[in-house]
């Protein structure tokens, strides 16, 4: 029995396929013969069927697709092959018995052999693995989060297979053969500077210098417009050689490397390279369906025209609002799409001790198996390696809590073939090519579910206006929620309504956010502390204005003109302590219910500690 997903999902017995035509059990199959020979856990296989909206009767239906698959693997003797186990289901294939196997082995081949310096072998074996492919991966099998993971990094595989091949096109001389593939090429991807560079080689060897630095000008317009960058300095030295290039013997550029520059030299990365899985446990999690879909296909799953720009998503948000739980959620998703493993790190972005980018840096290269005394000194080549090899392994990269963009760009590998995710409570400035998402508090019926994830389903069923009465209370906050959630978790018995009542009537309802070393207070310090002091004034003072207000009404209050209330309150707004809302084309602003209650407190500390530095006089009506 052949599995083949290189192209439209087959299973071949006796010459027929026997695949299921029906969408869901092929989808079920697919990711079984994907993850051959592991257990694929149920709750996977539930998400992958239904993603975030799964039905009451998802475990039923996901068994009934499992018995149609086994009735037919039973029809040709093979029923034994997908197993039952206690967390999900097995499927025993042999590995040479799945054309991806055999794809895999071949671009190990060519590789070795290309290193032993055979390329013309080199081109063929891999040639003949890229021929295996009958179109796009699974492209007739319908995709949740988890397939297109796999689906992504495969194409990722494949087009690293025909760079490579192409490149031992280059070095036997194959250069006007290749002409019209790279034309193709480069117009199917006009960010990609690899293949870019391989055309100007291939014309340039070909006589056709003049067309070479035409296809110079073209990548540079394209990445000017679409993504503010200059072409990458190796490109910009191979159009410079042309510049100053008559056209060479042949012999001098029998491999390229009369065109192609020397790269500056960097430490050898370990022989037995390590795979890093650095990342923390994915925690109670429920909701952001629409960010969560967002975020995985800008990070593991670009659309085509991205090719040569980096994956980059920044998640802002207010304090406690789930932005690491929801990288973290997202990277565990979609990890089987980076081949070369996942870093992770703390930025600490919101304290006051910062994290240096060198010393981040030099963490995850020795987490990439580097030794210590191979790692650069200065952060410029710290960077260069670490871009470099993320870049060829293919690495997935969370970094959380940023303070600034200034922080993060060393960090970012370039490369298609890399993704990161960067969580921050500020809006970072200035990352080009990055995908920026603002997410806010949930909707009730998630609030209520991530309290049922913490609490258990049966109290929050038994209990269902209490839940929804602190849901409320918690303003639907994801921190907030976790630690009412944490704290009712410890007390079975203390009924949800009671609970929502005294957070409701307690003029201090902060305090009571925070269980062990989950505290909503001291996130709300962290970004309050990160405000000049003119805007801390000013975010304490907008307590006492109603619900939402303009920056006129701002304005009023502060006694300042307009113009300088509203660069305030966008400074602020810039921190995610303040949310913007448009009106009929009127610009409001609003607090959020616990930040409001939080800036109410700064005031009134404030006023007792009788604080006449504070950047406007106080209203009348509150020093009363």
């Amino acid at each position: 029995m052949q599995f083949r997903l290189l192209g439209s999902f087959e299973v071949i017995h006796s010459s027929a396929n026997i695949a299921p035509t029906a969408p869901k059990p092929r989808q079920v199959l697919a990711l079984l013969a994907l993850r051959r020979n592991s257990v694929v856990r149920t709750a996977e296989l539930i998400d992958e069927l239904w993603e975030d909206d799964p039905p009451v009767s998802a475990m039923t239906t996901l068994q009934t697709y499992i018995y149609k698959l086994r009735k037919i693997f039973q029809e040709c003797g093979a029923g034994e092959i997908l197993q039952t186990r206690p967390a999900g289901y097995l499927l025993t294939v042999p590995d040479e018995n799945v054309d991806l196997h055999w794809f895999e082995q071949a671009i190990k081949e060519g590789r070795a052999i290309l290193d032993r310096g055979d390329a013309v072998r080199a081109g063929e074996i891999l040639a003949d693995a890229l021929a295996m492919w009958r179109g796009p991966a699974l492209v007739d099998v319908m995709a949740g989060n988890l397939l297109s993971a796999y689906v992504a990094r495969l194409e990722e595989v494949r087009f690293r297979a025909l760079e490579l091949r192409i490149e031992t096109d280059l070095r036997v001389g194959r250069h006007l053969e290749l002409i019209g593939e790279l034309k193709s090429l480069t117009v199917r991807y006009p960010l990609h500077e690899g293949f870019h560079a391989s055309l100007m080689t291939a014309l340039h060897h070909s006589g056709r210098r003049y067309e070479a630095l035409d296809v110079y000008q073209t990548l540079r317009h394209n990445l000017v417009e679409q993504l503010g960058l200059e072409p990458g300095r190796e490109v910009q030295q191979l159009h410079q050689a042309l510049l100053s290039a008559d056209r060479p013997a042949a012999a001098e550029f029998e491999s390229g490397a009369g065109l192609v520059p020397l790269a500056v030299e960097e430490p050898d990365e370990p022989e037995e390279a390590e795979v890093p899985a650095r990342l923390p446990e994915d925690t109670e999690f429920a909701g952001r369906g629409s960010e969560m879909k967002k975020l995985c296909q800008t990070v593991a799953a670009p659309p085509p025209e991205s090719r040569g720009a980096g994956r980059i998503s920044v998640i802002n948000g207010m304090p406690g609002v789930g932005k690491t739980a929801l990288a973290v959620h997202a990277a565990h998703r979609i990890r089987p799409a980076f081949g070369g493993g996942l870093l992770y790190a703390d930025l600490k972005g919101s304290s006051n001790a910062a994290r240096d980018p060198a010393e981040v840096i030099h963490s995850f290269l020795r987490a990439l198996g580097f030794p210590r005394d191979q790692i650069p000194e200065a952060l410029q080549d710290r960077s260069s390696l670490l871009c470099s090899v993320a870049a060829r392994r293919g690495i997935l990269l969370v970094l959380d809590d940023a303070a600034s963009a200034a922080q993060v760009r060393p960090l970012l590998p370039a490369g298609p073939q890399c993704g990161v995710i960067i969580t921050s409570r500020r809006k970072l400035e200035g990352l080009v090519g990055a995908s920026n998402m603002v997410i806010d508090v949930l909707d009730r019926a998630d609030g209520i579910e991530l309290l049922a994830c913490i609490i258990g389903h049966p109290r929050v069923c038994r209990e269902r206006d209490g839940a929804e009465m602190l849901v409320e209370a918690c303003d639907s906050l994801p921190l907030a929620l976790s630690c009412i959630g944490n704290r009712l978790a410890a007390m079975p018995g203390y009924p949800l309504a009671r609970m929502a009542k005294e957070l409701t009537r307690s003029r201090q309802r902060l305090p009571e956010m925070q269980f062990g070393d989950l505290d909503l207070r001291s996130r709300f310090d962290s970004s309050y502390e990160r405000l000049g002091d003119q805007e801390q004034g000013v975010f304490a003072l907008l307590s006492t204005l109603p619900s939402e207000f303009t920056a006129d009404a701002a304005a009023d209050l502060l006694g300042w003109e307009v113009p300088e209330s509203r660069r305030a309150l966008d400074h602020i707004l810039n921190h995610h302590l303040l949310r913007c809302v448009q009106d009929n084309g009127t610009v409001r602003y609003a607090l959020p219910k616990l930040a409001r209650m939080y800036a109410r407190e700064r005031l009134t500390t404030s006023i007792q500690a009788r604080d006449h530095q504070r950047v406007a006089p106080v209203p009348a009506q509150m020093a009363r």
